[in-house]
């Protein structure tokens, strides 16, 4: 029997599936039907559960192939997490299935509505809404990348190819003040424009941006999502300002530079004669 089969019967006892995947691998998956679910190794949750609030189809490329709701709770998806980014990019797939035959039984209906990443979110009371980002949101994208002086690769992608063993290193933080991070043992400027994740503690699993770094301590973009007790381990990779000199001076990788810094800019318009 087909799915259409199964949907146009007279009487179904259908409920949704939905199964996110964060980034850091932790998964969970919750239904809309009033018990738990266990399909495939994987038990869906009632409580709190989740709901579509709009699934639609459409040509554009926008990405926003559906929206989504569910209910913010300590045990599934709590307000702290959400709003520090922990689902921020989570792998999200939205399935159909009969409650009384559930998918993974043989023959049964499991059938996928949607697939996609987890964009926006907006949180009201003790709520929330997102986004679902599908495939179609990567045609939205520029065919060809815009000309730039800084180097559009990231340190270590494929397009720059710096081989990044020995530039990460794994520390433990001594005290933190705001966005000052106490941490000993480095080389001053070299972690940069890079990252740290966090290993322990209440920030595991989060990475943030890399001002700058002394011998002592970095200086972050933003300050942690949580407290970080001393002794907290964290793993800092190694950043690039993306100029030329820096590329090919300390990394000696000036041949994969992903840049233009010598085009002449929109300034070269304004130039004239006795200028």
């Amino acid at each position: 029997m087909t799915d259409a089969e199964r949907l146009g019967a007279p009487l179904n006892t259908l409920a949704f599936c939905w199964r996110i995947e964060r980034r850091d691998g932790v998964t969970i998956g919750l239904t809309s039907h009033d018990r738990d679910l266990d399909i495939g190794g994987l038990t869906y949750r009632a409580a709190p559960g989740m709901t579509p609030s709009a699934v639609r189809a459409g040509i554009g490329l926008d990405g926003e192939d559906s929206d989504v709701a569910g209910a913010l709770s300590s045990d599934a998806i709590g307000e702290a997490d959400l709003m520090a980014g922990r689902w921020d990019g989570a792998a999200l797939e939205l399935r159909l299935t009969q409650w009384e035959a559930l998918g993974e039984e043989p023959g049964a209906l499991w059938l996928l509505l949607a697939r996609g990443e987890i964009g926006a979110v907006a949180r009201k009371g003790g709520a929330f809404t997102a986004e679902l980002l599908g495939a179609a949101a990567v045609l939205g994208g520029p065919v060809a990348p815009s000309t730039s002086p800084d180097c559009r690769a990231r340190l270590g992608d494929g397009a720059c190819r710096v081989d990044m063993a020995g530039r990460r290193k794994i520390v433990t933080v001594g005290a933190i003040d705001d966005v000052d991070v106490a941490v000993s043992g480095l080389t001053a400027g070299v972690y940069a424009f890079g990252t740290l994740r966090w290993l322990s503690g209440a920030n595991a699993g989060l990475t943030q941006a890399v001002v700058d770094n002394g011998a002592d301590g970095v200086a972050l973009a933003d300050p942690p999502a949580f407290a970080v007790a001393a002794g907290t381990l964290a793993l800092l990779t190694q950043g690039c300002d993306r100029q030329l000199a820096t590329c090919a001076a300390r990394f000696g990788n000036a041949r994969n530079f992903r840049g233009e810094p010598y085009l002449p800019g929109m300034d070269l318009l304004t130039r004239y004669p006795g200028a």
